[in-house]
């Protein structure tokens, strides 16, 4: 049996948490840090249609959209604007976006008093010629980006001018958020040459604007991506590994500087205080098809595991994601959460449809394919109607019809994949239900327009009982261990690997197709 792709890359970005705060536990943040934070992250690697992708989004749109999270009890931004992919000269997409992304830290600060951060990678920097063929709300990341070694001065100090120029832009922003990994690291590298490029960042953000945060965001831990680049074979970093990291920074002290995860880490170097807890993956993990996720429990409990500084969660496709995103922020701000809650929250999307709205939300993961398809056409059907948006309209991106055919193309393809899951364990009607799913598959992926690597309930199993020498070359991509992949080297192989990962759903499309037609 094949292994399925998105177990594996599940296990890689979603991070394991690395520490817990209870509620009520004290939220002292030293050194003058900002606390009680309840934050979003707007993730905007991949790209794709509108409104689905961040990087397609106008002021406007971030506007109704960061507003509303501030009615929910948000207070404060962080936007990855993927600058390592931007060419040397940026292309004038490129500068658009970050004209963009600077009026959006204005309008944070001045109309909403919210904070606001810059995701960052360490040291991951484009080929030029490769990334100036895109505009950038098309640009593929894995086809245009490289590896600083942070043993060549020569082209850290390469990567560093380039990023003064892009991060001049966005010097009002109030912190620069850069992770240990995913992407970023090198074969071999140690956390000494890490804190080296967090002290090349902490000089560059001083003479752009004294007084930006650096924060170090601990993810797998830098050591031990430099291994899976060595060796191919991923595993996360040890405990001492997290303790020598903020053991050098401590020494250097890049101050103003705070953390992002790693409590327990944080805790045996006298850090504690800096520490922002990152709980990825409550709200929706990354990458992931554009589906909605129905797990408010766990959202809420993520809400709740606040760090001593606050707490931020995750999205990759906010405009699908708003029960979580609403049970999240309950958590966070020590709100009840009941369905009542849910209800009430949906009425304030569309007056009248919360219930229905509510209900659509439970069936998105269900497993009854004819309650979804009895939804789906109701939704449809409302959806035709004159709708008058609610006070959450931002979360709906101005468009509560579109919101509405989502909820039922979703709940179509979750029936159409029930039935072809059910049909691969009984062989009964085998290729009437896979073209089926095939069918809601296409129609999802024309709407979204997500071209990544996704996976969903049971969905691996079931393709390798079809056998399909095709859908197996697709679904047999294990980027945590790339042994098979082309590549010289497993460096190589690694990239190879995200490469080919850019491209996961219109290949698993064809290759449906293609077993289809040889089917009899």
């Amino acid at each position: 049996m094949m292994k399925p792709i998105f177990r594996v890359l599940l296990a890689l970005s979603i991070t394991a948490l690395l520490g817990g705060f209870t509620p009520g536990a004290s939220a002292s943040a030293g050194d003058d840090l900002p606390g009680n934070i309840v934050g979003m992250y707007i993730h905007q690697h991949w790209p794709y249609n509108h409104p689905y992708a961040a990087r397609t989004w106008t002021v406007d749109d971030y506007r109704g959209y960061c507003g509303d999270l501030h009615k929910l009890g948000y207070n404060a931004v962080m936007i990855w604007p993927v600058l390592e992919t931007m060419p040397d000269p940026p292309t004038a997409s490129d500068l658009a976006s970050l004209r963009k992304i600077a009026a959006v830290v204005d309008m944070l600060h001045g109309e909403f008093g919210m904070r606001s951060y810059i995701a960052l990678c360490p040291n991951v920097a484009p080929k030029n010629a490769e990334a100036a063929k895109a505009p950038f709300e098309r640009r593929h990341f894995f086809e245009t980006d490289r590896r600083v070694n942070p043993a060549d001065r020569a082209d850290v100090a390469a990567m560093m001018r380039q990023r003064t120029t892009l991060l001049g832009f966005l010097r009002k922003a109030d912190g620069v958020v850069i992770i240990d990994s995913d992407p970023g690291g090198y074969p071999g590298s140690t956390n000494a040459e890490f804190v080296d490029l967090m002290l090349e960042h902490r000089q560059l953000l001083d003479r752009l604007r004294p007084g930006i945060e650096l924060v170090y965001w601990m993810h797998v831990g830098w050591p031990a991506y430099g291994r899976w680049y060595q060796s191919g074979k991923f595993n996360w970093g040890t405990e001492a590994e997290g303790v020598e990291a903020l053991t050098l920074l401590k020494q250097r002290n890049p101050k103003p500087w705070g953390i992002a995860n790693g409590l327990k880490y944080a805790e045996k170097c006298g850090l504690a205080g800096k520490v922002i807890s990152y709980n990825y993956g409550a709200i929706e993990g990354e990458p992931s098809m554009p589906m909605t996720r129905f797990d408010t429990a766990g959202a809420y409990a993520a809400g709740r595991n606040r760090g001593p500084r606050g707490v931020m969660g995750n999205a990759q496709t906010h405009c699908v994601q708003l029960p979580n995103t609403f049970a999240f922020a309950r958590g966070a701000t020590g709100k009840p959460l009941a369905r009542a809650d849910l209800v009430a929250f949906a009425e304030q999307l569309i007056p009248g449809q919360g219930a229905l709205i509510v209900a659509a939300w439970e069936h998105v993961e269900s497993t009854d394919a004819s309650a979804s398809r009895a939804l789906a056409d109701r939704l449809e059907q409302l959806s035709r109607s004159s709708l008058q948006p609610g006070v959450f309209n931002g979360l709906l991106f101005g468009d509560p019809q579109r919101f509405l055919v989502d909820l039922a193309t979703m709940l179509r393809l979750r029936a159409a994949l029930e039935d072809f899951v059910s049909a691969t364990g009984t062989g009964s009607a085998l290729k009437p239900q896979l073209r089926s799913f095939t069918t809601a598959l296409e129609a999802w992926h024309a709407r979204t327009g997500y071209e990544n690597v996704f996976g969903l309930p049971r969905l691996g199993e079931a393709l390798g009982r079809l056998e399909s020498p095709a859908v197996n070359r697709v679904m047999g991509l294990d980027q945590l261990n790339p042994v098979k992949l082309d590549g010289a080297t497993p460096f190589e192989k690694v990239a190879n690997g995200l490469r080919r990962g850019e491209s996961f759903t219109p290949d698993l499309i064809r290759a449906l197709n293609e077993t289809l037609s040889r089917m009899k």
